[in-house]
């Protein structure tokens, strides 16, 4: 239904061949490296605090060079001074 009223449709991803979806595995390319590779995981609760602290940093205040090297939150502050 969402799809639909983009007038979008899915795309079907080979099995093995995770490049197809560049998106997907560049994300996933940088929770491996900025946060994966970066902790040693005790228990589970620990791989859950620190995926989510990470996950706040990405998405709040990590500079994304699709955004011109702005955060995200700097992104929203640029658009809501232009408009």
């Amino acid at each position: 239904i969402w799809l639909g009223r983009f007038h979008t449709q899915t795309t079907f991803i080979d099995p093995g061949k995770p490049w197809q979806n560049g998106y997907v595995e560049s994300f996933h390319s940088k929770l491996r490296d900025e946060c994966l590779n970066m902790h040693v995981f005790r228990t589970g609760q620990e791989a859950i605090a620190e995926i989510e602290q990470w996950r706040q940093f990405y998405n709040q205040t990590r500079p994304h060079s699709s955004l011109n090297n702005l955060s995200p939150e700097q992104f929203i502050q640029s658009l809501n001074k232009v408009a």
